[in-house]
Parts: C-alpha cells; sequence; structure tokens
C-alpha cells in the first residue's frame, strides 16, 4: 500500500498521525481514501471545486505530482507520498 506522509501542521486532522498507509492506484485515489478516514483533512487539502489547493504540494518519491501526471500519477505499492504545504511570510 501507498504510504502518505503527513506534515505536523496537518497531524491534528489525522488524528495525531504522521503516516498513513492507504489503498489507491492514482494519487488521487491514495488522497481520496486518506480524506475518507480523516474526513477533516479535506478541507485543507481540497478547495470547494474538489481541486488540490494552489499552497499544497504533494510529493511521489521526491518527484512534484505537478512535473508528472499530477493526481493520475501512478502509485505502487511501496510508493511515498508526502503532503507539503506551502509556507509563507517573515521577512
Amino acid at each position: 500500500m501507498p504510504r502518505i506522509f503527513i506534515p505536523a501542521p496537518l497531524r491534528q486532522y489525522a488524528g495525531g498521525a504522521k503516516e498513513v498507509d492507504v489503498a489507491g492506484a492514482t494519487v488521487g485515489e491514495a488522497l481520496g481514501a486518506l480524506t475518507a478516514r480523516h474526513g477533516d483533512l479535506k478541507k485543507h487539502l481540497y478547495n470547494d471545486e474538489g481541486r488540490l489547493r494552489s499552497f499544497v504540494n504533494v510529493y511521489l518519491n521526491d518527484e512534484d505530482i505537478r512535473y508528472l501526471d499530477k493526481e493520475a500519477s501512478a502509485v505502487g505499492e511501496s510508493d511515498t507520498l508526502s503532503i507539503v504545504p506551502s509556507i509563507a511570510g517573515g521577512r
């Protein structure tokens, strides 16, 4: 099963989990399984139109999915997904 790594700011919406194993053949299916299990995550990952929010970056084995097939990117049993929210602000 693909494993999704949850960043610290979002763990409170995933029951405190640092990582979650999910079923899915694509990035979209894996993220769908994650948000089905942890419903509070959905509003932090997706906008009202059901698209990944612009400040949410997803990496498949260290490759940004925006440069692959986005949410249609295929995932295998031993693949990892990392959710990386963009950080802004500061001086």
